[in-house]
């Protein structure tokens, strides 16, 4: 099988998965900002595992590199506004921020901001159930709080969820929520973990 390939003098072979017109352009660039190699493009066999890497890397790159795919459950939520509850793009999952409204009737859930942070949790999990996703996938979370004061009662709830490995996290109080809601969570997270 044959690959497009930059090759550098006195250095090894470099893969280029875009395509010959890229190459062109990456050669040019290279030969101008490095006067004393010279550059060709060529085909060459590969080694079996070589060939192998490159056409996993090509699958990985048609898969997730340059989508965006907009994600909708029944499980949690619908927008209440012009958002979508998630996005999927380039291998990563971006969820919108979650409020404490129940799925199934649409009302927010009263009863303390401890039952508001479990519901938002269990929408921000149905969302990612949706994907084949769970919370070990979570990379980063923001969590957006009415009252900083209710900040030691959020973690407990928040700890139960994010047991192996928690995400990176922010933690912010800010002036009113949506719907005047206690809390809200928004995350992003990685497929393939």
């Amino acid at each position: 099988m044959l690959f497009p390939v930059i090759a550098m003098r006195d250095e090894e072979a470099i893969p280029d998965l875009a395509g010959i017109a890229s190459l062109h352009s990456q050669c040019q660039r290279k030969t101008r900002s490095i006067s004393t190699k010279i550059c060709r493009i060529f085909f060459s066999f590969t080694e079996k595992n070589s060939r192998d890497l490159i056409l996993k890397k090509c699958e990985y790159q048609r898969r997730y590199r340059y989508m965006k795919t907009v994600i909708n459950t029944n499980g949690a939520p619908q927008a209440i506004g012009p958002y979508s509850q998630a996005i999927k793009a380039n291998g990563f999952l971006f969820v919108s921020g979650q409020i404490p409204l129940d799925p199934v009737s649409g009302q927010i859930v009263y009863g303390g901001v401890e039952l508001q942070t479990y519901q938002v949790l269990n929408n921000l999990k149905a969302i990612l159930a949706h994907e084949g996703l769970s919370c070990d996938n979570v990379v980063k979370t923001t969590v957006f709080l009415k009252d900083m004061e209710d900040f030691a009662v959020v973690n407990k709830a928040y700890a139960q969820y994010f047991t192996n490995e928690p995400p990176a996290r922010a933690c912010v109080q800010v002036a009113k929520l949506p719907r005047d809601v206690s809390v809200e969570i928004e995350a992003i997270a990685v497929y393939g973990k």
